[in-house]
This record gives C-alpha cells, sequence and structure tokens, in this order.
C-alpha cells in the first residue's frame, strides 16, 4: 500500500494540501449523522435518501461560495 500512500506527492504542491487530509470528508459524515439523529426514525428509505440529499446540497453550496474551499486559482494552473 505504499504507492497509494505517496499519490498526494503526484499533485502540485499547491494542491496538496486540500488531497492529503479526509478532514473534508469526515466532517460531511459527522453533519450527516448530526442531521440523522434529530429525526431518529425514518419512515421509510426514500425520506432519508431526500435529507441526506438535501444535506449534500447545502454542503455543495457552501463549498462553492465559501473562501477556503475555493480552488479556482488552483484549478487554473492545472
Amino acid at each position: 500500500n505504499i504507492p497509494e500512500g505517496l499519490t498526494v506527492f503526484a499533485f502540485p504542491v499547491e494542491h496538496r494540501r486540500f488531497v492529503r487530509t479526509t478532514n473534508s470528508l469526515e466532517r460531511v459524515n459527522k453533519e450527516i449523522r448530526r442531521r440523522t439523529r434529530v429525526v431518529g426514525v425514518f419512515p421509510n428509505d426514500s425520506a432519508c435518501l431526500r435529507l441526506v440529499s438535501a444535506v449534500l446540497m447545502e454542503i455543495g453550496e457552501d463549498w462553492q461560495i465559501g473562501k477556503k474551499y475555493c480552488f479556482d486559482k488552483l484549478l487554473v494552473n492545472c
């Protein structure tokens, strides 16, 4: 698994800060867990899917307009 672990070094130095950790993914999972715990028991699978989809759409919008998730400058250099 060493080659897979060193994949981050294939990216340009400017990108490494964003791809070397899973903090963003962990934060998304934590937010989904937090929102689903409030509901407790879902009446069906589609209700759960609607809630999780709404949470992911909200997070996606925040990432698009948020300054700390702005990759525009990095993507131009690719």
